[in-house]
């Protein structure tokens, strides 16, 4: 029998890498686990940045690199890749023979992950399960990897109850919080002139941190919407803003065209393909609003105090704080948003906010169960649970 109990995290994306860095950390201090990490997805892209780096930077080994992103945004190119990706976990795990594979969120790489580790019979724990995003295909994917799970971290209770709804039992589901809080209430914040410097953009009031990744169950309405964004920021020639390019999605490419093209000749609008952890934080520090579709504006952003312009259905359905304001995707929509982040009012109006997504302290809560959870011979053999919800 080992003296450790092997824990194998799977990382895609720069976004997800950055929730999941204060768990694999957790995970390396206890004396009776042993960290696995599998880089794969965006962190072998060139076109991404080739972000593995930002992981070993960090401190951890990479023990496998599994490659599996095609240089396309199509749905066939999305689904040869899962199935690159398959092959590649297959390998993978048959190699490292980890005790458990730690999954986070709803991404087709993560997808994958868990279908492999399912036919090996390796246990899965699944972070950020139980929510909703009506928008987009990862619904679905978040969904089916719950139903592959054994141990579920859901970031509020009301998403515990949806998976307990879905038919686990809820002895095996733990409302920890969001691990990115995690982060958020312990990292220390870049200097304004330093971050200036890095960033190689002056920020100057107000600064908008803009970031929006295709809709990805409509056909054909990333140009569309993204388009009504910029006519948006048009009224707003005086604000810095900060824009990061999208994910690998269906139809990412075209918002990546657009602003590249609405970037040139502006020395206002800096474009990165990832900032990573400390630097975005660092701009949610001091940005004056979030604009855009992504699940930071509703989670980490509400940490800062932070009002967030949420554009469309990508994100419907996520619980949202009251910093959050949700607008139609069409400029006049959008215009009228922002005016009301930028209202001083509304921001006062948000000091006593309380984050539904927690505190900060999911990663220790993760590690505890991950160590004392008992894995005897048939823990695979589950139990549809008839009881609907269930109480803590």
């Amino acid at each position: 029998m080992r003296s450790k109990r092997r824990i194998a995290v799977v990382t895609g994306t720069r976004a997800e890498f950055g929730l999941l860095t204060p768990i694999m950390h957790a995970i390396n201090a206890q004396p009776e686990l042993e960290l696995q990490t599998i880089a794969t997805g965006m962190h072998l892209s060139h076109e991404f940045g080739m972000t593995f780096q930002t992981i070993e930077n960090e401190g951890f080994k990479i023990d496998a690199k599994v490659e599996m992103l095609l240089s396309s945004d199509t749905p066939i190119g999305i689904s040869k890749s899962i199935g690159l990706g398959l092959i590649g976990m297959a390998d993978t795990l048959d190699r490292l023979e980890p005790d458990l594979v730690l999954l986070l969120g709803d991404r087709f790489e993560i997808l994958a992950a868990a279908i492999a580790a399912t036919n090996a019979r390796i246990p899965i724990a699944h972070i950020h399960g139980g929510e909703t995003t009506e928008g987009m295909i990862d619904e679905s994917i978040r969904h089916a990897i719950t139903k592959m799970s054994l141990l579920h971290f859901t970031a509020a209770e009301p998403y515990r109850q949806r998976v307990i709804q879905m038919g686990e039992a809820p002895d095996r589901v733990f409302t920890v919080g969001a691990p990115g809080l995690d982060v958020a209430a312990r990292f220390q914040p870049i200097e304004r002139d330093e971050l200036e410097e890095t960033l190689d953009i002056q920020l100057a009031t107000p600064v908008f941190a803009i970031t929006f990744h295709p809709v990805t169950l409509e056909r054909e309405t990333s140009s569309k919407q993204f388009k009504a964004l910029l006519d948006a920021l048009d009224g707003y020639p005086q604000a810095s803003m900060v824009i990061t390019k999208p994910n690998a999605d269906t139809d990412g490419r075209v918002i990546q065209d657009l602003i590249e093209a609405y970037s040139a000749g502006k020395p206002n609008v800096g474009v990165y393909t990832s900032l990573g952890q400390r630097r975005y934080l660092s701009l949610l520090a001091i940005a004056d609003v979030v604009i855009g579709n992504s699940s930071s504006g509703i989670i980490e952003a509400p940490h800062f105090g932070l009002p967030t312009v949420n554009i469309g259905d990508r994100q419907l359905g996520r619980i949202a704080p009251l910093s959050v304001i949700h607008s139609d995707p069409t400029a006049q929509g959008i215009r009228a948003a922002i005016a009301k982040a930028l209202d001083p009012s509304f921001r006062t109006s948000l000091r006593d906010m309380v984050n539904p997504y927690g505190s900060g302290k999911a990663a220790p809560q993760i590690t505890e169960v991950l160590k004392s959870f008992n894995f005897h011979p048939e823990v695979l053999k589950k139990k549809f649970y008839e009881g609907g919800t269930s109480s803590k």
